[in-house]
């Protein structure tokens, strides 16, 4: 019998590459659903595994997929957008009652990643961090060694990411939101994905590399066998208690040193490598999350990719109708 596995986020790649990767399996029947019904990830599956949803942030978006997950008989539900992952785990419960388990970090785990500030603390016995204050502390005021950087609290990507270059500039920094000021690594970057069972023991950790860069994402890379890296990731993936599937960045000091830059508690856009590499950590986390053995160990090669852009072609009657616009209440 087939397993039913719905994917949020299927217009971004993260979402993508887990459609691609279970639609590999023979056992599952994956349903996309996206707020936007250009998303591209909605057209790599049937007619009728299609679903709209509302944006990660509006007040009934969980409401609604706990009802989509009801109707649709979802075994599985795998969100794959930063916004929604906090409110869907906090349903946990909710969704299990309903008879859909949830592949993500647990809440106490999006909580800390989500947060920098609260993920430099939590790891700062385990693995290398950059000092790392709260802009408007006193203990954020001196002591840096220029240039440092600035950046939000909250907040995925590089958005709100800025280089600070002298004391003078950084006197000046003030904000309505949260910024940490942390220190600067100077050496090269790497994106680690990991993988943790249910127990949080890390199964596999494969460093990638991010060799060109378009719009803020990864178009050619390659993954790289670097104990250090490994360890590093693996050292933060346990300090959080990470189970299924998170993105930790690391940045080398000058003596080479991996040091902490944050995690994506979620599975990346790049995600394909990391596949192609020999560790298919979609499928590893389904099987997790039903119950299923997984092996104790993932090994990978190194492997290289580059990206480009692909087109899916559909019929006009095909494109999903745009929905209805909400009606405020009491018009």
């Amino acid at each position: 019998m087939s397993v039913r596995v719905l994917v949020t986020g299927a217009g971004g790649p993260a979402g993508v590459a887990v459609i691609r990767s279970l639609q590999r399996r023979g056992d599952v029947e994956v349903l996309a659903a996206d707020m936007d019904r250009w998303a591209s990830g909605l057209y790599l599956v049937a007619a009728d595994r299609r679903r709209l949803v509302p944006a990660g942030r509006a007040d009934d978006f969980v409401e609604t997929v706990l009802t989509l997950c009801a109707d649709d008989r979802v075994d599985v539900l795998i969100p794959t957008v930063d916004v929604e992952l906090p409110r869907i785990a906090a349903a946990r419960e909710r969704f299990a009652e309903g008879g859909t388990r949830v592949a993500s970090p647990e809440l106490r785990t999006l909580e800390t990643a989500l947060d920098k500030l609260a993920l430099a603390r939590a790891c700062a016995r385990s693995a290398y961090v950059p000092r790392t204050e709260l802009v408007g502390t006193p203990q954020a005021v001196s002591g840096w060694d220029f240039p440092v950087i600035v950046k939000p609290r909250w907040g995925a990507g590089s958005r709100g990411v800025r280089v600070v270059a002298s004391q003078t500039e950084l006197d000046s920094v003030h904000a309505e939101e949260d910024l940490l000021v942390q220190e600067l690594l100077p050496g090269d970057e790497f994106s680690v994905d990991v993988l943790a069972d249910l127990d949080g023991h890390v199964v596999a950790a494969v460093p990638r590399a991010r060799l060109r860069v378009d719009s803020g994402v990864a178009v050619a890379g390659v993954t790289v066998h670097d104990e250090a890296l490994i360890a590093a990731a693996t050292a933060v993936a346990t300090a959080i208690g990470l189970t299924t599937v998170a993105n930790v960045q690391l940045k080398r000091t000058v003596d080479g040193t991996p040091g902490l830059l944050e995690v994506n508690p979620r599975f990346p856009g790049a995600m394909p490598l990391t596949v192609a590499s020999g560790v298919d950590m979609p499928s590893l986390v389904l099987d997790a999350v039903l119950g299923r053995p997984v092996p104790r160990h993932v090994d990978f090669v190194e492997t290289a990719n580059v990206r480009y852009l692909e087109d899916v072609f559909l019929p006009l009657d095909e494109v999903l109708p745009a929905p209805a616009p909400a009606v405020a209440p009491g018009s």
